[in-house]
């Protein structure tokens, strides 16, 4: 059997969620060697009792990951495990990241820049008015917007994605053949040519309350940045905000008409100091501190370096001048430098003056 198999198996397996697979695999070395471990080494590992070692030991898992693979592979849907490479990066550093994702579509998860664009079920004219100003200013950008395929703002934003041929990625609280809203099918199949959808949860999966702030978290966890455009004073988009702000990422809210319900929550967010006010992309643009040129062009971000600089400090600030700041646990996936290193390296850059420090442990160009 392949790794892929067993990887799929601890994710099918009851009562193992994504924190403790990520324990097993880190003990064991690898999901095929947490199947072949006795009752007596899986009690050893923090978190497994013998209740849940016995569990795996029945490999119940595992037989229900062959029916899965099978039908996975039969519909064209990849299934990324998070030791994979293809795994995205933002995503692995947070402590409740999915071990395990199922995706459609085409897309470099770890290439360019990702923006969440969410807001209420029941947009406005005005709401959806600012999503097409924001898809606009993002053309050209190598940004792929983020959204949860929901009614109002969500889908909004992926239809006016694919009217520019903006790349988008809806994360789903569904299983990935089953779309949700089901009215929604034809824009999820569209957009798979330029970007696609994602999904924590298993094939055949239906709507279920507890998993939409669950798919939220991966909405926010994706973004560099997440705007919310309109939002009740409870719902939804509010907490993605949360998981975002959790996340030490920024999160910026529209301002919205005082006497308008749906911009209760943006307003609130504003005054409250948990999102910075949006009045257009220059506002991400400057607080992100993204670089005009284009990010793929390494040629250019490395350029005018001084000669004195190592290798890895020019990898450093090459990644800072592409993606404008980065919080410490993805510049070191980004970079792929040991943490400890990478905080030695990133002081002697701020005290030659070339990087500066930014709430969050975020890291900048000075």
């Amino acid at each position: 059997m392949n790794e892929k198999l067993y990887q799929l198996a601890l994710h099918l397996t009851p009562g193992l969620g994504s924190v403790l697979i990520r324990q097993l695999v880190a003990h064991f070395g690898s999901a095929e060697k947490v199947f072949r471990a006795n009752l007596s080494t899986l009690v050893r590992v923090v978190g497994v009792g013998e209740a849940t070692a016995r569990v795996i030991g029945n490999k119940e898992g595992l037989r229900e990951a062959e029916t899965e693979l099978k039908e996975a592979e039969r519909q064209g849907v990849q299934i990324v495990f998070y030791t994979d490479d293809a795994y995205p990066r933002r995503l692995k550093a947070l402590y409740d990241a999915p071990a395990l994702l199922y995706w459609k579509g085409e897309l470099d998860f770890n290439a360019g820049r990702f923006v969440g664009i969410v807001g209420t079920r029941k947009a406005t004219d005005y709401g959806r008015g600012i999503v097409e100003e924001i898809v606009q200013g993002l053309v050209g950008k190598d940004t792929t917007v983020v959204s949860g395929l929901a009614y109002g703002v969500d889908i909004a934003a992926h239809r006016t994605c694919l009217k520019y041929h903006v790349p988008n990625l809806g994360v789903m609280a569904t299983g990935i053949d089953n779309i949700y809203p089901a009215a929604h099918a034809k824009t999820a199949a569209e957009m798979q040519a330029l970007g696609g959808i994602l999904t924590e949860n298993r094939l055949h999966t239906k709507p279920d309350a507890m998993r939409f702030p669950a798919r939220n978290r991966i909405i926010a966890g994706m973004s560099d940045a997440t705007i919310i455009v309109e939002a009740a004073e409870r719902g939804g988009a509010l907490i993605t905000a949360e998981y975002a702000n959790n996340y030490n990422r920024d999160v910026f809210a529209v301002p919205g008409n005082l006497t308008n319900s749906y911009s209760i929550g943006c307003n609130n967010l504003i005054r409250d100091h948990k999102a910075q006010i949006f009045t257009g992309v220059a506002d991400l643009i400057e607080a992100l501190r993204w670089s005009p040129t284009a990010p793929g062009d390494a040629s250019t971000q490395l350029a005018a370096l001084p000669a004195h600089f190592t290798q890895e400090e020019s990898q450093v600030v090459a990644i800072l001048r592409q993606k404008g700041s980065v919080q410490i646990d993805d510049l070191t996936w980004e970079c792929q430098i040991q943490a400890g290193k990478l905080a030695t390296l990133l002081l002697n850059l701020e005290l030659q003056g070339y990087v500066r420090v930014l709430p969050g442990k975020r890291f900048t160009l000075a």
